[in-house]
């Protein structure tokens, strides 16, 4: 259990400090290595069709570069790991003195217990960390569904470890898409951010809807990459403003569910899994999976709509830690 007091540790003022050094140093650590930055070569011809990306050329560095993505999760795990050790300095320097000559290591354990590094919410029952974790499989019942018409889910026939589970791990995207880039995000976007901001005494609304706005915004510098892949022209601005204005809507809304999961949980586990799951499922195709099915048109349309009812009625009942630091039982006194 990490230390508690009964009134905020921190001032908000200092709670918004670290949430914007936690998201610059993270973004920004993309860009401070040559290697790590994308390179356009001006003046080459633009050969994008209208609403496609165009040729690259063999001098420029693209996002989906292995070089590139070697250096950008070598950076992001660098940054990663200087908003994590700042989480522990705060949490030691608000450690009073008398605690720490009884326990020098108590500020240690109860920095990760804020970050959610913790077991705890099981409490003997495997269930209680279990359950969380399937909140968001639940919402993507329709997908899953229509996956296993599909014969695309996990020892169907038209899966295989080589062909559908090796690229996930083994590919430098793979690896960015689906362990480093959630991994990192998580720690930084979740865990950092709100362990300040709860120090702070912000309340649970504030953040769950207001702090992965940082998480969103963190993902607006893609417009440039955006811009220059598609070509450099006014329909490729288009492109890159549309897509960058429906990721900051996403990746907010995405935020909000895992804010809710981990002040529910007190554990890091639930959002980073519900991120790489999310990852691996992409966005929901009901339209596709209609047309691909539809004699099952009545059937899929019943599994999209209990995923949503399902999803509704399991993200309380599945998610309450029997003592949460973020997330107090009623009737328990709120701590910091």
């Amino acid at each position: 259990m990490p230390l508690v007091f009964p009134t905020p540790l921190i001032p908000l003022s200092t709670a918004h400090a670290y949430a914007a050094f936690f998201t610059f140093s993270y973004v920004g650590s993309l860009y401070l290595s040559k290697s790590a930055r994308l390179s356009f070569k001006h003046g080459v011809t633009v050969n994008a069709r209208p609403g496609e990306p165009r040729v690259k050329d063999s001098e420029e560095r693209w996002r989906n570069d292995p070089e590139v993505i070697r250096a950008r999760l070598l950076a992001a795990s660098v940054s990663t790991a200087l908003s994590v050790a700042a989480v522990f300095w705060l949490v030691r320097s608000v450690t009073p003195e008398s605690e720490l000559r009884k326990h020098p290591s108590a500020p240690v354990w109860s920095a990760l217990a804020r970050l959610g590094v913790t077991l705890d919410i099981a409490h003997g029952n495997p269930l209680r960390l279990v359950l969380p974790c399937l909140v968001t499989p639940m919402l993507y019942f329709g997908p899953l569904y229509a996956s296993w018409l599909c014969e695309t889910l996990p020892l169907q026939r038209r899966w295989s470890v080589q062909g559908s589970l090796s690229p996930l791990f083994t590919t430098w995207i793979g690896i960015r898409n689906y362990v480093v880039g959630p991994l990192t995000e998580e720690i930084v976007f979740r865990a950092c951010m709100l362990a300040v901001y709860h120090m702070a005494g912000a309340s649970r609304t504030k953040m769950i809807f207001l702090t992965p706005l940082a998480f969103g915004v963190a993902h607006l510098h893609h417009a440039w990459d955006i811009y220059n892949r598609y070509g450099r022209t006014a329909s490729a601005a288009r492109v890159a403003i549309l897509t960058t204005l429906f990721q900051l809507a996403y990746t907010s809304l995405f935020g909000f569910h895992c804010a809710y999961l981990f002040l529910r949980t007190g554990s890091l586990l639930p959002p980073l899994l519900s991120h790489v799951f999310c990852n691996i499922m992409g966005l929901p195709q009901y339209s596709l999976h209609v047309r691909m099915f539809p004699k099952r048109r009545r059937l899929i349309q019943l599994a999209y709509l209990l995923g949503i009812v399902g999803y509704v009625y399991t993200m309380r009942r599945w998610t309450q830690a029997e003592d949460s630091l973020f997330w107090p039982a009623p009737g328990r006194v709120a701590r910091y």
